[in-house]
């Protein structure tokens, strides 16, 4: 694993939350709360900075049960966030409901009729309790385009590295299209491909209301269940 990949995220005291500091912990809070009032985007960016920072020293680590499930992009900051001179830097934006983003992480079941893609997980870099499935989706009204792939998870590091080599088009419950896509591995290759070739989400906060992550572009991101 590259400096990248061991700076990003620091191990819990409970396996399915990460503890953060009560000021960023109740401004995510807020944010995650599809109803009611949101906090400005530049103090959810702080939060979630104060959050990544927390979760640094000491680092906790996060039970992979913690994020199974299916979570809906509230908030993004694309733009690689952080602190400088003790300022924080960067814009984030609320998602808009109007294109619902999801991303969805499951056990990897190895089934000829699944179209999940399972990792191997025979090999010695994975066992099956980190092999799992990640599904990426963006809808708008009845469409919704949806990438899947195999994951991994590093409690350790609390990183899950990923990649997405199958896209398909929905209308409502109709597929109209799959399609093999060229990932960083390929789904034959991935168990065994290191991290440092691969996306991957660093997460820093981990509730059952919401998760926080930093990818490997930089972008934080808030993802609510």
């Amino acid at each position: 694993m590259d400096t990248q990949d061991d700076a990003v995220l620091e191990d819990v005291m409970s396996p399915n939350t990460i503890p953060t500091t009560p000021a960023a912990a109740d401004i995510l809070a807020q944010a995650a709360e599809i109803h009611g009032q949101k906090p400005p985007a530049a103090e959810v960016v702080q939060a979630l900075l104060d959050a990544e920072r927390a979760a640094k020293h000491p680092r906790p680590s996060l039970a992979v049960d913690a994020l199974l499930g299916r979570w809906q992009l509230r908030f993004t900051a694309p733009n690689k966030p952080a602190y400088k001179a003790g300022i924080p830097v960067g814009k984030g934006f609320y998602w808009p409901t109007l294109f619902p983003g999801t991303i969805t992480f499951s056990r990897s079941v190895q089934s000829p009729n699944s179209d999940a893609t399972p990792v191997d997980s025979g090999s010695p870099n994975t066992t099956p309790d980190d092999a799992l499935t990640i599904e990426n989706q963006i809808q708008l009204g009845p469409l919704a385009l949806r990438f899947s792939g195999p994951a991994k998870f590093l409690p350790k590091q609390n990183l899950l590295a990923f990649d997405f080599v199958q896209v398909q088009l929905w209308v409502g419950r109709l597929c109209l299209l799959k399609l093999p896509i060229k990932g960083r591995a390929g789904a034959a290759n991935f168990a065994t491909t290191s991290i440092a070739k691969l996306p991957f989400f660093a997460f820093f906060a981990a509730t059952p209301q919401y998760l926080a992550a930093r990818g490997r572009g930089g972008g934080l991101a808030l993802w609510v269940n």
